[in-house]
C-alpha cells in the first residue's frame, strides 16, 4: 500500500514542477536551467496487461539542450525489482516521446540512497547494451534548513528538505526552522505547505512534532477550519502563555524520543512543568543535540 509520506517526496515535484531545478545544483549536481515544465501522463502501460506507473514525469524544456524527460520515482527502501523498472521506463520513454529522459530518484535515508545510486547495466559481461544512472536526492545531499530565513525564502525547497531528512536526527531543527518560516510568511501559500509537510511526514512522531511546533507559532498564523487549526486551538486552550509553554515542553520531550534519548520521569515532569519559555528555549536548543538528562538541564 502507497504511503502519504511515498506519494509527498514525489508530488511535490507536482506542485512545484521547479523545484528539482533548485534542489539539484544545491546537492552538488550540475543541471541546465529549464525554460518551460509540463507535467505528463504518469501510465506507461502498454497494450499488454502488464501496468507499469512512474511517480511522476515532467517535460523539461532548456535553452541551450532542447526538452528533456524526468521521471520522479519515491523509493522508500532497497527493492530488487526496481532497477529493471527503472530500465523499463527509461527506455519506453525515450521511444514514446523521442526525447532524452532522466531518472530522478528521491529518498528519505542513506542506505536507500546508495542503493538507488547504482548504475543498472543490462546486458552481457563483456558488453553492456543499456545503461541506466539514475540521480539521487536523500539526506547525504540535500542541505538541511535549519535557517528560518533561508527557509522563507523557498518554503517548497524548505518542505523537501524536512521530507528527504525525515529520518535523520537533524529534523527537529528543520521542522522548527519550517514551522517558523511558514508562520512568519503567512497567506495560503504558507498554509498550504504546512498541510503537506503534516501529510508528507505520514503516521510518525515527526508528525506530532511539526503540529506542536505549529501550535508553538499560532500568534502569526492564519489558520482556517484546516487540521493545522486544529492543534493551534487546542494550545490557545490553556490560555496563550501556557499553551506555548506546554506545547514547547512536549516538543522538547519529543525530541528527545525521536533521536532515543532516555530521560527519567522526574526529568520528564521538570521539562512539562515549566513555564519560562526563556528556560524552554535553552533546554529546547540542547535537546538537538545532548546525549543524557543531564547535559539537558547542565549549568550554562
Amino acid at each position: 500500500m502507497v504511503s502519504s509520506a511515498h506519494e509527498a517526496m514525489h508530488q511535490i515535484f507536482r506542485e512545484d514542477p521547479g523545484l528539482f531545478a533548485r534542489a539539484l545544483p544545491r546537492a552538488g549536481i550540475p543541471f541546465p536551467e529549464p525554460t518551460g515544465i509540463q507535467p505528463l501522463d504518469t501510465d506507461l502501460t502498454e497494450i499488454r496487461p502488464l501496468v507499469r506507473r512512474v511517480d511522476t514525469l515532467l517535460r523539461v524544456d532548456t535553452a541551450e539542450d532542447g526538452g528533456f524527460l524526468l521521471a520522479v520515482e519515491a523509493q522508500g527502501k532497497p527493492d530488487r525489482d526496481k532497477p529493471s523498472s527503472w530500465t523499463y521506463y527509461l527506455a519506453h520513454l525515450y521511444a514514446k516521446y523521442q526525447l532524452p529522459p532522466v531518472l530522478l530518484v528521491v529518498c528519505r535515508d542513506k542506505a536507500t540512497a546508495a542503493w538507488a545510486a547504482e548504475p543498472v547495466r543490462v546486458g552481457l559481461p563483456g558488453h553492456t547494451s543499456i545503461a541506466v544512472f539514475p540521480l539521487v536526492l536523500g539526506p547525504g545531499n540535500v542541505p538541511a534548513v535549519t535557517d528560518p530565513e533561508e527557509a522563507a525564502e523557498d518554503l517548497a525547497l524548505a518542505v523537501f528538505s524536512a521530507l528527504a531528512h525525515a529520518k535523520d536526527p537533524d529534523l527537529p531543527a528543520i521542522l522548527d526552522a519550517l514551522a517558523e518560516a511558514v508562520a512568519d510568511t503567512g497567506g495560503e501559500t504558507a498554509k498550504r505547505w504546512a498541510e503537506f509537510t503534516e501529510v508528507g511526514l505520514g503516521d510518525t512522531p515527526a508528525r506530532a512534532l511539526w503540529r506542536r511546533l505549529m501550535a508553538t507559532y499560532t500568534p502569526r498564523f492564519p489558520g482556517s477550519g484546516t487540521i493545522i487549526e486544529e492543534a493551534i486551538n487546542e494550545g490557545l486552550a490553556e490560555g496563550r502563555a501556557e499553551g506555548r509553554a506546554k506545547a514547547r515542553a512536549e516538543d522538547i520531550l519529543r525530541i528527545l524520543d525521536v533521536r532515543g534519548i532516555e530521560i527519567s520521569e522526574a526529568d520528564r515532569d521538570r521539562v512539562m512543568c515549566c513555564e519560562d519559555l526563556d528556560v524552554l528555549g535553552i533546554w529546547f536548543d540542547r535537546a538537538l543535540s545532548v546525549t543524557s538528562g543531564e547535559e539537558l538541564f547542565a549549568e550554562a
